[in-house]
């Protein structure tokens, strides 16, 4: 189920005490001049010791047992991904399991915890309006490398790449893509004749992509389609694909990271 649907799902909830929904949204992000000494710890401690005190005032013992059970679970992820955390962790929980929900994302929040009858959704609902499921097409002559993506991460990647000689695309599996082969000869001429051929060829080998990609579009949920390449590659994919495009951005970055490609395509 994606972030869109889990929303959905999320408005719905209501408990009753001694249940009690965890909600936490925290600044991790290193670049944030307020975060440059590892704030967030000390605001992760504060905010759990501070429901903590008003639970043992209130003296529900059970509702106490169950926030002991969340707190534990959420230092033990915390602790976990501290090496790998980006610009914010959002996590929602209840003590029975049946709300665990515990992600980092590149997109930064507004430290706030909540131990409340419902999902706190507010924040997260924001995050999604301005980071839909989206999809970044990135192209470089034979290769396309697709990335499926939603709240500034991806969630998944795709890799196409044009067999020369029989003229389809194969799909690779795994972020890094195969080579081209491009028949006999020095490497030189062989990339000359590659080069001559896929720009007389280049409109057709993409329409026959696009096609698929228009597929992956509508399977997935895209509410924004990102295409990334060069001006000529790029207008020939766009035209030969029926979904509407968000944005097109003229430059080479097939091969770069992935946070460094959200950043310059989505976010700039």
């Amino acid at each position: 189920m994606d972030i869109k649907e889990q929303i959905k799902q999320w408005k719905k909830v209501s408990l009753a005490k001694p249940n009690r929904v965890f909600s936490m949204y925290l600044n991790t992000d290193r670049a944030d001049p307020d975060q440059q000494g590892g704030e967030w710890k000390i605001h992760l401690k504060n905010g759990l010791n501070n429901f903590e005190k008003y639970l043992e005032k209130d003296n529900n013992k059970e509702e106490q047992k169950n926030f002991t059970i969340i707190k534990d679970k959420v230092l033990t992820f915390m602790k976990e991904n501290e090496q790998s955390l980006a610009k914010s962790v959002v996590i929602f929980a209840t003590a029975d399991g049946s709300i665990w929900f515990a992600d980092k994302f590149q997109m930064p929040v507004t430290t706030d915890f909540a131990w409340d009858e419902d999902v706190k959704i507010n924040q997260l609902k924001q995050m999604h309006e301005k980071f839909p499921k989206s999809g970044i097409i990135l192209t470089q002559r034979e290769a396309v490398r697709v990335l499926d993506t939603e709240l500034g991460t991806v969630k998944d990647t795709h890799i196409f790449e044009l067999d020369i000689e029989t003229e389809d695309w194969r799909e690779y599996a795994g972020p890094h893509r195969a080579q081209a082969t491009v028949g006999n000869g020095s490497k030189s001429t062989q990339q000359d004749q590659f080069k001559e051929r896929f720009e007389a060829n280049r409109y057709r080998w993409y329409k026959q992509l696009a096609a698929t990609l228009d597929r992956f579009a509508k399977g997935l949920h895209w509410d924004n389609i990102y295409i990334v390449g060069e001006k000529d590659e790029v207008h020939d994919l766009k035209s030969n694909m029926q979904k509407n495009i968000t944005k097109v951005v003229p430059k080479n970055m097939l091969d770069h990271e992935p946070t460094k490609i959200i950043k310059e395509v989505v976010f700039k």
